[in-house]
């Protein structure tokens, strides 16, 4: 969509640590002029002002389940970006922004377009349809309005879809692609937490993706995955590391199935520090991750929200804790006749000099970059968009320089393999 006046503006939807990284990034790397900050309370954007320090930056309380009033402010801007934690609230701006006609960018782990039909999160389908008739209906909408969402674009999915996507257009035939990629703390942090696991991410939304199935490519037929299945251990040497990590499936780039459907084999894995995933096992034995309520003492409760309340404060950061995000992507096929296999690394570590977790950089930087290029008429598109679709070519090979520019490197090796 063309500019609504002179000035670039971009709408951050949500005020939690990943609108923060999404804002930050927009004031101190693009030339957006104004970026708004929208949430139904005022202290956490009021942090993100402070911390950010920018005059670029708007508060707007509001919530978005209020629609007249979001989508008053969304015809002051040029794209909105979701930053929002939960089915609901994430889906309702979608909703909202079709009216509007404002291109929108989200980077909740699903893909709107087929949206999983587990643990819904208070999400309210329109009378008649299931989930996956909702997910073409906004596909539909949105092709209708000449806008575009970009869809599941951070670091996974996102940086996973567009490295893969990538990787596969390198090859004239192909069969694989599966994501390995995930938070943890660093190596000096790891051992000061349960699970050796810290929080960086909405810990209520890990904890679904530990519970639920995914869909999935596997030996050339679709399925769905249980959750930590196909669960591995393997070597990370890359950017001067040597470090042992696990990593099981979870959902986190699931447009693959629909978009790249001739492949052979294609899920994502969560990586973690070993031990990790044995205990969350045991948690799901023992009934720790069920949503049904069970009776305990004559009251109701939810085992999960149990655990959330019992862990959840084991978990959070300490004093000097430190994240690292990783990633270890794998594509195979064949170039110029020969087997193949081509893979992407990366290693981020937290910034420390400018108060950002490596979550925040690797998970933000990439929709931040993408609301710029769809604001200058770069990146286009209309309807539900993968990133693996949009990004490519020279958009691709832009989005890589500008995540290196603020020191996001990623590895990528070829080798032959016959």
């Amino acid at each position: 969509m063309p500019l609504r006046d002179d000035k670039m503006k971009a709408l951050v939807f949500g005020a939690g640590r990943q609108a923060e990284g999404i804002a930050w990034y927009l004031a101190n790397h693009s030339d957006f002029d104004e970026i708004g900050i929208l949430s139904r309370s005022p202290g956490p954007i009021d942090e993100i002002i402070d911390f950010i320090g920018s005059d670029k930056l708007n508060k707007h309380v509001v919530d978005v389940l209020d629609e007249e009033k979001t989508q008053k402010i969304m015809t002051e801007y040029d794209v909105g970006i979701n930053a929002l934690p939960t089915r609901q609230t994430s889906y309702k701006t979608i909703e909202l922004a079709i009216d509007v006609g404002l291109d929108m960018i989200d980077i909740l782990e699903e893909y709107h377009r087929r949206p999983d039909p587990y643990e819904m999160e208070d999400l309210e389908l329109p009378e008649g349809m299931d989930v996956e008739d909702y997910g073409e209906y906004l596909h539909e909408e949105y092709k209708k309005k000449g806008i575009m969402l970009l869809d599941g674009i951070g670091f996974a999915p996102g940086l996973t879809n567009i490295t893969l996507g990538e990787g596969l257009r390198d090859m004239e035939e192909s069969k694989t692609a599966i994501a390995r990629c995930g938070g943890i703390p660093n190596e000096e942090s790891r051992d000061r937490h349960p699970l050796k696991y810290m929080i960086t991410w909405a810990f209520d939304h890990v904890l679904r993706e530990y519970n639920i199935k995914s869909a999935a490519l596997k030996d050339g037929k679709k399925i769905e995955l249980d959750a930590l299945s196909l669960h591995e251990k393997f070597k990370f040497d890359k950017f001067g590391k040597d470090v042992e990590l696990e990593c099981a499936v979870t959902p986190g780039m699931p447009s693959f199935v629909y978009t790249r459907s001739e492949l052979e084999n294609t899920y994502e894995k969560t990586v973690r520090w070993p031990g990790h995933y044995d205990a969350i096992k045991e948690f799901r034995r023992c009934g720790m991750l069920d949503i049904e309520p069970v009776e305990v003492n004559g009251c109701e409760v939810v085992p999960r929200e149990v655990l959330l309340k019992v862990i959840t404060p084991k978990l959070k950061p300490k004093e000097g804790d430190r994240d690292a995000c990783v990633m270890w992507n794998t594509a195979e096929g064949k170039i110029d006749g020969k087997k193949a296999r081509i893979d992407y690394y990366m290693w981020d570590d937290e910034d420390v000099e400018n108060g950002l977790t490596a979550m925040q950089r690797t998970t933000c930087f990439p929709p931040a970059i993408s609301a710029e290029m769809i604001a200058k008429g770069e990146l286009k598109g209309e309807g539900i968009v993968a990133p693996e679709d949009c990004i490519k070519g020279s958009i691709y090979e832009k989005m890589i320089q500008r995540l290196e520019d603020v020191g996001v490197k990623i590895l990528k090796e070829t080798e032959f393999l016959e």
